[in-house]
């Protein structure tokens, strides 16, 4: 959707905007916020704008920035078929997506995953729904409601330095924004070829101002539901020297549903004096069935391609609905007076996933092994196996697990900023200082039950009835493109076979307990920096300080044993930062910037639990990891070509320390005898280098009509290493490593084309391949799992029915690219995943 267009009857505007701003990656000097007027231009903002209109301005003050930030505006949502902000910051320079079923989920930025970046709504942090994680998926939040996605590679000291890779901050409708009132509606519909499954979208946006003009109003809200599905087949890694030891075939039919609401007041009663307050919440369920068949226990080990042999089969279910949410509200002032500017700011966000009792996993074994059993074809398994395979009857009740898990994060504010502006000699000056307090608490709480055929006194006997496969299947045959699972599970039937047992004995304590914990990360800043400018010249320096506080509590479990763990570790940080642009004449000009970041662990790897699996295997939290920290230099160089075009490049390098990774503490100290204890581990070193290339231009030298066509193209070149260590029979060794979630190279590529009435644009968006993680021995690099290759191209369509009305098609992943991760070589599968394409057709109205 894109309910924040620009006046109707300019599409032409649109589409070269987009064109032009979001694949150009062009620089041009941040405007003050639309929410404090009176504030002083931001010296240092390059900022990508969507928006024609706008595109001349950056580009002729470009040259005025000094740090960068890559933007999004909602026209460029809209004007391609991204469900989601992941999808539409992915269109970026240096910016990747990473996907989960097809959808654009999490974002990486110059090479580093998305748990190294942060994520802002309105100023306020953005919490992670996820029960271990620092990312935020942002399929969460949906494109349409977004005013602006901006992306900070570098930071200034007035910024929290908790990212390596960029600060996404989202950015909500302001009624300021506008040069009058707006009521704005669009409704859509799409198709996944996949499932056949035909799924709505619609949204509304509405912005007036009041009482002479002081008082401003937006409001939106967002909805989206999509039925989609899509086919794996996975070995989770499961390859040897003999062959792989087993493999699964998985049917996905997931409904997703994405609803978000936004209301933004503003108040101004004079001039150097405003008021703001930005409430947004965003809700995102994901209701799933996934079905499977698994091939395990080969009797000679492992298989052979083309060679059958005698292996186990199961038919399993999993039957779940997680739901997250996304609050957040800012309250903020700034205040104008004798050559001061005064913000105070007070936020408070709240991030949480919700997954009521699941069926974790309904289990049918085959009653007796099979024989003939087999693949084909290493890099998507396609099972060999006889007809009996496929018959429920072949097939008895073996387990029935349920899972109840609640994670919430929390995180609150309040920052104090003074800015002075003065003449330094020559120079122009301004000098800003300013405090900032967070606490964040993050918990999670898990329960699981089980039952089985059991009748002992354990009480988790799954009652009476029968046990064959016939009676728990849906009656029709589970539609699967990669080959034959057989009859679809029916969840409510294995849900009602244990409804009514004694729920309390059938708990397993010890699984219950091991992922339950409470963090808490308080945050105390302090920053000062100074801008001058005078001539071609533009420097900004100054120093931010982040005191943190963490504690954590978990548990230890061994056996059905549960004792308490405590985990504390404080830390200070001063970040320098010193950034600098020169005029080389009017049309280009030079950059280069130094600074630091400081990133803190994960919480999953922060927990202190402990899981004592047996005598000699074990999993240990390290609440004692050190914060990751960075020093960055970047360096770039940009000419504008004519009015909107522009060409530019950016080289920049990070070296890291402290980098966190998961290593095997077995064979030293506590350890000794353990032959796998796997825990986490601050490395030595990590470094990150690149350049970014960027280059757009409408093609109006040519003849008509190819004057209407658009080009633009960006890319980026990276290289990510880092050096890790593990023991190895009692020995510490190490090796470097490919920093996980980084591809070497990125590339947008866009044509477009504009006449009249009609908006078309062909994009492309590749990413080459990257460590998805490390495999179970982490100093062997034949156990890696790498992300193949990805290519997805969209195409959209819009026709400017009057001046109000416009009729939009768009098509997503026409060339219906899979998703694809091997071990070491690419013919050994670890997960191949199909999705097909989705087209969608959709009405946008402006009313007013």
């Amino acid at each position: 959707m894109r309910p924040f267009a620009s006046p109707a009857g300019q599409p032409a505007l649109r589409l070269t905007a987009l064109a032009a701003a979001i694949l150009a990656g062009t620089a041009a000097h941040a405007a003050p916020p639309a929410d404090r007027p009176d504030a002083a231009p931001l010296a240092g903002a390059i900022v990508v704008s969507g928006q024609r209109a706008s595109l001349a301005r950056a580009i002729a003050a470009q040259e005025k920035a000094d740090n960068i930030v890559s933007v999004v505006s909602s026209d460029d949502i809209g004007g391609l078929p991204d469900k989601n902000a992941a999808e539409a910051l992915a269109r970026l320079p240096g910016v990747s997506v990473q996907r989960d079923q097809g959808e654009g989920r999490y974002v990486t930025v110059r090479g580093l995953g998305p748990d190294l970046n942060a994520v802002t709504i309105n100023g306020a942090l953005v919490p992670s729904p996820e029960a271990g994680r620092r990312a935020v998926a942002l399929d969460v939040l949906p494109a349409g409601l977004i005013r602006t996605l901006e992306v900070s590679k570098t930071l200034t000291p007035d910024q929290d330095a908790n990212s390596l890779g960029g600060t996404v901050e989202v950015k909500t409708l302001s009624a300021f924004d506008l040069p009058g009132t707006l009521l704005s509606v669009s409704a859509g519909a799409s198709h996944d070829t996949n499932t056949d499954r035909t799924s709505p979208t619609a949204g509304v946006l509405w912005a007036g101002r009041f009482a002479d003009g002081k008082v401003g109003v937006a409001a939106g809200l967002s909805g989206e539901r999509r039925k989609f599905g899509s086919d794996n087949v996975e070995t989770g890694g499961a390859w040897g020297d003999a062959g792989l030891a087993g493999f699964e075939l998985r049917d996905y039919l997931p409904q997703r549903e994405r609803y978000a609401g936004a209301v933004n007041l503003d108040y101004r009663p004079a001039a150097g004096s405003s008021y703001a307050l930005r409430a947004f919440a965003s809700r995102f369920s994901d209701d799933e069935v996934r079905d499977r068949l698994t091939v395990s226990n080969v009797k000679r080990g492992a298989l052979a391609e083309g060679v059958t042999d005698t292996a186990r089969l199961e038919r399993r279910i999993r039957q779940r609905k997680t739901t997250q949410e996304i609050r957040s509200l800012v309250a903020s002032t700034d205040q104008r007076f004798d050559g001061w500017l005064l913000h105070v700011e007070a936020a408070a966000s709240r991030a949480d996933d919700d997954t009521p009792e699941s069926l974790n996993d309904g289990r049918f074994r085959g009653t007796a092994n099979f024989a003939g059993v087999g693949y084909i074809n290493g890099a998507r398994p396609q099972l060999v196996a006889p007809a009996g395979a496929f018959d429920p009857a072949s097939y008895a009740l073996n387990g029935i697990t349920l899972q109840q898990r609640y994670s919430v994060d929390r995180e609150k504010h309040l920052r104090f900023d003074v800015t002075r502006q003065f003449d330094l000699a020559d120079w122009q000056a301004a000098v800003k200082t300013g405090v900032k307090a967070s606490r964040r608490d993050k918990a999670n709480d898990t329960n699981q039950w089980a039952y089985n055929s059991s009748k002992s006194g354990s009480g988790n006997w799954w009652g009476s009835g029968p046990t064959t496969m016939t009676a728990f299947t849906a009656g029709q045959e589970l539609d699967y493109a990669l080959g034959r699972i057989g009859t679809a599970l029916d969840p409510a039937a294995i849900r009602a076979r244990v409804a009514g047992l004694d729920r309390a004995r059938a708990q397993l304590a010890a699984e219950s307990a091991l992922d339950d914990y409470t963090m808490r990360e308080d945050i105390d800043a302090w920053y000062g920096q100074l801008t001058l400018a005078r001539g071609a010249w533009s420097v900004l320096g100054g120093v931010r300080v982040e005191r943190t506080r963490f504690g954590a509590d978990g548990h230890q479990v061994e056996d059905d044993d549960v004792t308490a763990r405590h985990g504390a570790r404080s830390t200070t940080n001063w970040l320098p930062t010193l950034q600098a642009r020169y005029d080389v004449d009017a049309r280009t000009s030079v950059r280069a910037a130094w600074s630091n970041s400081v990133v803190r662990a994960n919480f999953s790897q922060l927990s202190p639990g402990v899981s004592l699996d047996s005598a000699t295997e074990a999993t240990i939290g390290n609440p004692d990891l050190a914060p990751l920290r960075s020093h960055n230099l970047d360096l770039g160089i940009e000419r504008t070509l004519g009015s909107d075009g522009t060409v530019s490049a950016y080289v920049f390098h990070k070296a890291i320390r402290d980098f966190t990774y998961a290593t095997n503490l077995a064979g030293s100290g506590a350890w000794a005898g353990y032959t796998t204890a796997t825990s986490y581990a601050n490395g030595a070193k990590a470094s990150v280098s690149g350049i970014e290339l960027a280059w757009q231009q409408p093609l109006r030298m040519l003849p008509a009509p190819f004057n209407g066509l658009l080009v633009g193209v960006n890319g980026a070149l990276s290289d990510a290493r880092a050096d890790i260590d593990s023991f190895e029979a009692g020995v510490r060794r190490g090796r470097e490593i490919r920093m996980p979630g980084q591809s070497d190279r990125v590339l947008n590529l866009a044509v477009g084309y504009e006449r009249g009435a009609l908006s078309t644009r062909l994009a492309l968006n590749y990413k080459s391949p990257y460590l998805l993680e490390l495999g179970d021995d982490v100093l062997d690099a034949s156990a890696d799992r790498m992300v193949d290759t990805q290519k997805q191209l969209d195409f959209s369509l819009a026709w400017q029915l009057n001046k109000r009305v416009q009729l939009t098609f768009e098509a997503a992943n026409l060339n219906n690219e899979k998703y694809y991760v091997y071990q070491g070589v690419k013919e050994h599968n670890v997960q191949y995943e199909q999705y097909g394409r989705t087209y969608k057709i959709g009405l946008k109205a402006s009313l007013f």
